[in-house]
């Protein structure tokens, strides 16, 4: 099959919206080194909800991009970790991220110069 990302009914719009979505980048890059466990990505990951956390991760399960893993330990231990599949995204979402960083100031700059144009 071929896919337009362009085409309003193509099936990619979806993966396209989810991978556009801060909480995926920011869990994805998470997880891009080991697997980690539900409360270490809460914890790091500052103003995620633990629902907003439990539903990107069954999002990102269901598309085949992270895997989670149940430990018989009381309590149950769950560690998530990246498949082969959501590897592939890894160097994309870490350039995507740190460009963000190093670059913060300069976006941030040119938002101030737009607003004062257009209250003047």
């Amino acid at each position: 099959m071929e896919y337009n990302v362009y085409a309003s009914a193509c099936p990619t719009r979806m993966i396209f919206d989810r991978l556009s979505d801060k909480w995926t980048l920011l869990i994805l890059d998470k997880l891009r080194n080991q697997p980690v466990r539900f409360n270490q990505l809460l914890r790091e990951i500052d103003g995620i909800s633990q629902k907003m956390l439990s539903q990107t991760l069954k999002n990102l399960e269901r598309d085949g991009l992270i895997k989670r893993e149940a430990f018989p330990t009381v309590p149950v231990t769950v560690e998530y970790s990246l498949t082969p599949l959501g590897r592939t995204l890894g160097k994309t979402i870490n350039t995507l991220i740190h460009w963000t960083e190093q670059n913060g100031d300069a976006v941030l700059a040119a938002q101030a110069s737009y607003d004062e144009r257009m209250a003047s």
